[in-house]
């Protein structure tokens, strides 16, 4: 997608997209290993905007691996599908992961990859997204996030990670990618066992 079209995709739907570009290709590779993918059986992705960190998580996983993604916005499904035309992209909000593992036929993922903007979510929203989350991860499954830095000093940023620290049994910060627009950092997650 050519960056003029990513932009106007943050102005109009800027609840929905967090970035004014795609992800650095040092993000993607820092999230993905971070998130473990290379091992994991089921791998799910939220937020794949334009499919940088699915092209990422399809070069690293095995071939018996499950796959598949969730993505509001349709531009960037079909941009996510036009970059990685292997993978398995579906128009619908993270809250229904559920839906979609029922219907792939598997109950719990190894590897949860997100680019979801959480400091621009409500609070409401971000609990919905995170119960669905734990949901579908398996006890001990990582979930992998990432944060520019000073979105993670504002209020929702904070409460963000307040709400990770809650639910989860282990949450570390990563290095910070400077070669990002924004810097950013990846939060891993451990789900409780």
């Amino acid at each position: 997608m050519h960056w003029l079209e990513f932009l106007k995709q943050f102005l109009t739907r800027n609840k929905e997209i967090g970035a004014i570009a795609e992800s650095s290709d040092g993000l993607a590779e820092l999230i993905t290993e971070c998130a473990s993918v290379q091992t994991a059986k089921v791998v799910l992705e939220l937020g794949p905007g334009t499919g940088v960190f699915t092209e990422k998580i399809l070069q690293k996983m095995s071939d018996e691996t499950t796959f598949f993604a969730l993505e509001v916005n349709p531009r960037f499904v079909e941009a996510t599908k036009r970059r990685c035309p292997q993978s398995r992209v579906y128009q619908d909000t993270a809250v229904n992961a559920r839906k979609y593992m029922d219907e792939l036929g598997v109950t719990h993922c190894d590897a949860i990859v997100s680019g979801l903007p959480w400091a621009s979510f409500s609070e409401e929203l971000q609990d919905d997204i995170l119960d669905a989350i734990l949901d579908v991860l398996k006890p001990g499954g990582t979930f992998a996030t990432f944060a520019y830095l000073g979105g993670d000093k504002t209020e929702l940023g904070q409460q963000f990670r307040r709400k990770l620290n809650d639910r989860f049994s282990d949450v570390e910060l990563s290095r910070t990618v400077w070669k990002n627009i924004w810097p950013a950092f990846v939060y891993r997650a451990r789900s409780p066992e």
